[in-house]
């Protein structure tokens, strides 16, 4: 019976140590990437400065669409490192991150394709692939903001008032 009790403590052992041992890789891996995002997001900073620099001589349409197209990039990124850090914090994968980076991501296409639509509007086909395309993104950045809408909605209605106190009380301490 001894014996029994022993055997079963040593298993509970291994399954901590195996827990924490597999946190501590979880936490290193959302690290590196967390490293990564913020070394991309100051890569892509500096292009874009160079980009602004690069196009002074060019058309202010052709500048801004590319200082927006890179901007919105990085806003991903940013929006990715959220997603790590909530994922860090709370040790469980967020969804609404990843949905504001679809919308961002869709968002990012439907400028691109709308200033390349204008540019193809003598050719008919193409034309009409370019809007129907900006239609599909425009559906999508709906359909994932109805998304983001109801995820919030229902954590509104599955929280606790004393955790959301609690949650208030820390932001006050640290805001």
């Amino acid at each position: 019976m001894a014996k029994a009790k022993s055997g079963e403590g040593d298993e509970e052992e291994r399954q901590r140590f195996a827990d924490r041992a597999l946190g501590f890789l979880e936490d290193v891996v959302y690290w590196a990437i967390a490293v990564v995002l913020i070394i991309g997001s100051v890569a892509l900073l500096v292009a874009q400065f160079n980009t602004m620099l690069s196009l002074r001589s060019a058309p202010a349409k052709t500048v801004m669409l590319e200082v927006l197209d890179g901007l919105l990039l990085i806003f991903i990124f940013v929006e990715l490192l959220y997603a790590v850090r909530s994922c860090l914090r709370s040790r469980e994968i967020v969804a609404e991150p990843f949905i504001i980076v679809g919308i961002l991501a869709c968002i990012k296409e439907i400028v691109v394709l709308s200033v390349e639509a204008a540019t193809l509007l003598k050719d008919g086909p193409q034309f009409s692939r370019a809007i129907v395309e900006v239609a599909v993104l425009g559906v999508a950045v709906l359909v994932l903001a109805v998304a983001a809408f109801v995820l919030r909605e229902r954590r509104r209605d599955n929280s606790d008032p004393a955790e959301d106190d609690a949650r208030d009380e820390e932001k006050a301490a640290s805001g």
